[in-house]
């Protein structure tokens, strides 16, 4: 490693001890753009890097709620006020009990870059609690939601802050934290993306993340002269990414054999389409949190405490959490004649499983593969501003064409001499020059 960029490195690990996921994240950047930054000295004297991996603002804050029984629970509120050199803070609220300081940073920082290369003018920040809505009561929610918001209110807004879902922040607990807004700010604005259609909603939001990813995998498999027609595809996950991502490679031609939750995965070889499909949307709802029913209800195989990553597919599409495809994982895919892995999920891979899948086949990062769903936040945003309501047809235009545009900047900043694309490295070096210039135009801000 070079000197300069692993003394940069010490730095940043001595100021964020402990911070893992965070740390992870970090260096994927810093080690791709090194040299790009090195070759620009107006980069250097900025201290462009120094800066951009420091929030701008985080806030923590404590949530007391009421639950059915009478008795006071107290969570931990997040907002990590990332980075808005080009556009307001944006990004998802993340409800689940692993949040922490670390990880939000992680996402955020994570965002900054993914805003970036949606050409959108969206900033980056990242939040949520380590409140976990399953079990709870909708009553529950909507009083821990409510709470979370009377401090909240006071950071957002939408030319300055506008948050979304994430994990556990779902259509039900958008609508109860965006009417406590709405009370206590007593206006009507597109603070909130993902709402619901009553209320300023856009059309395809839940699905985008999955479309998104998909329409990027189809653009990777073009650069190799192929399609998705015919492709078999291993899905982590069974919530909204994974339902867009399976219904958009079906409707393109693929097939989805797998899908998966914290109780292990199902194996479908007649592939996930029609009613099956929409059954992923009743697991949803049904706040189990498995997938096992999936396979009681289509005669299917289980596999308990298992990862997909064993079945021989030619596409393999994490769509849960992060780091939940290991480098172990990876060189089975790659045993098995898997040609394309893709981030729908943030940093879903492993830094040792990107490294090699970027070697052996052809990988494709989250902050480039799964920017549909800010991409979709970010129409929503222009649809409230404008007071206008596109058809779904109109959205997913908009979203396929800045999905192509996507890969386009990719491809760009990350064509090796070979003809091979590092699309890390085109992720990176594409979202990060947006953000310099804007940090050097406004000055030391």
């Amino acid at each position: 490693m070079d000197t300069k960029l692993k003394a940069f490195m010490d730095g940043v690990r001595l100021k964020n001890p402990g911070e893992d996921e965070f740390l992870q994240a970090v260096q994927e950047v810093v080690e791709t753009v090194w040299d790009f930054y090195m070759e620009n000295p107006r980069y250097q004297k900025a201290k462009i890097l120094d800066r951009m991996i420091e929030p701008e603002r985080v806030i923590m804050f404590r949530v007391p709620w009421v639950d059915d029984k009478g008795e006071v629970q107290v969570n931990r509120g997040f907002r990590v006020e990332y980075n808005s050199a080009i556009g307001p803070y944006k990004g998802g609220l993340r409800f689940h009990s692993s949040v922490n300081l670390s990880g939000l940073k992680f996402l955020g920082f994570e965002q900054t870059f993914k805003n970036s290369l949606t050409s959108l003018p969206m900033g980056g920040g990242k939040g949520g609690s380590d409140f976990n809505p399953r079990g709870k009561s909708d009553m529950e929610i909507m009083r821990f939601c409510q709470s979370f918001m009377c401090e909240l209110f006071r950071h957002i807004g939408p030319n300055t802050d506008v948050p979304a879902g994430d994990i556990g922040v779902g259509g039900r607990e958008i609508g109860y934290l965006y009417g406590m807004y709405k009370k206590l700010r007593n206006e009507f604005t597109g603070v909130f993306t993902g709402k619901g259609r009553e209320y300023g909603g856009s059309l395809i939001r839940p699905e985008a993340t999955g479309y998104g990813a998909i329409y990027f995998v189809r653009e990777m498999l073009a650069l190799k002269g192929e399609s998705l027609k015919g492709k078999t595809i291993a899905l982590s996950g069974f919530g909204n990414v994974a339902w867009g991502a399976a219904i958009k490679a079906t409707e393109l031609g693929a097939k989805v054999i797998t899908l998966s939750g914290p109780d292990g995965y199902i194996y479908d070889p007649d592939g996930i389409s029609g009613e099956k499909i929409d059954y992923m949307i009743e697991l949803r709802a049904s706040n189990m949190d498995v997938v096992q029913p999936y396979a009681e209800k289509y005669g299917v195989q289980f596999f308990a405490g298992k990862r997909p990553w064993e079945q021989k597919v030619d596409i393999a599409i994490p769509c849960a959490i992060q780091n939940e495809l290991n480098e172990e994982d990876a060189r089975k895919l790659i045993a098995n004649g898997c040609q394309l892995i893709a981030e729908a999920s943030n940093m879903g891979c492993t830094a040792e499983a990107a490294n090699l899948a970027t070697k052996e086949i052809s990988f494709g990062p989250g902050k480039a593969v799964n920017a549909g769903g800010v991409a979709v936040s970010g129409l929503e945003m222009t649809q409230n501003s404008m007071r206008l309501d596109w058809t779904r047809e109109e959205v997913d235009a908009k979203l396929n064409q800045i999905m192509i545009n996507i890969h386009n900047t990719c491809v760009k900043f990350g064509q090796e001499p070979s003809g091979k694309v590092n699309y890390i490295k085109g992720a990176n070096i594409g979202g990060f020059v947006k953000v310099a210039e804007a940090m050097i135009a406004q000055g030391l801000v």
